[in-house]
């Protein structure tokens, strides 16, 4: 195997190689610069602890629109479920006890309905029967369900101020001490 002298980037033809290689690297630097104000705040989004939870933005049961990225600010106790899933059925009481307890002190239930693998119906009468004043969004294309990495129903993720998840909780039913532990840590309250 032969190797070309190390000249060869000595002479013209080496600075302008030189040059290409400073113009597209800047070029590529400079492309690839987080978008200021960027929703995530330059954290990465993923479903884990520690992580900027990923922005949804969907349509809710009484019409109006719900984007997690105006939430920041808030604790928010993100739960995935459906009318179908039992644990999901015995933890809903927990989760409407706490969105009347914490209403006004800065925290926000948020109920995912992976209607994907419901109905739109079933998720409306499941919130009439558990009588659920908290919102409730419609995950109809089950992209949130995707971008949460869903694998069981329910799963509930706890989201800080900052818009980073804290906590993960696959499987159910929640234990309501544990949910409100959770949350009052968020709040700042815990022990």
């Amino acid at each position: 195997m032969t190797h070309a002298p190390a000249s060869w980037l000595s002479g013209g033809r080496g600075r302008l190689l030189m040059a290409a290689v400073f113009v597209l690297g800047s070029a590529w630097i400079f492309i690839m610069q987080p978008v200021e104000g960027a929703v995530t705040g330059g954290a990465i989004p993923s479903p884990r602890e520690g992580f900027a939870a990923p922005e949804v933005d969907l349509e809710r049961l009484d019409g109006d629109r719900v984007r997690l990225s105006d939430l920041r600010g808030r604790v928010v106790v993100l739960n995935v479920w459906a009318s179908w899933c039992s644990p999901c059925r015995a933890e809903m009481p927990a989760l409407q006890a706490l969105h009347e307890q914490r209403l006004g002190q800065g925290v926000v239930v948020l109920g995912l309905n992976s209607t994907v693998q419901d109905s739109e119906q079933a998720a409306r009468d499941f919130a009439a029967e558990y009588d659920l004043s908290f919102p409730i969004a419609l995950d109809r294309d089950g992209e949130a369900t995707r971008l949460y990495q869903v694998r069981a129903l329910p799963s509930t993720f706890f989201i800080d101020r900052q818009g980073i998840i804290r906590r993960v909780v696959v499987g159910g039913p929640l234990n309501p001490s544990v949910l409100e532990t959770t949350v009052l840590d968020l709040l700042g309250e815990g022990g």
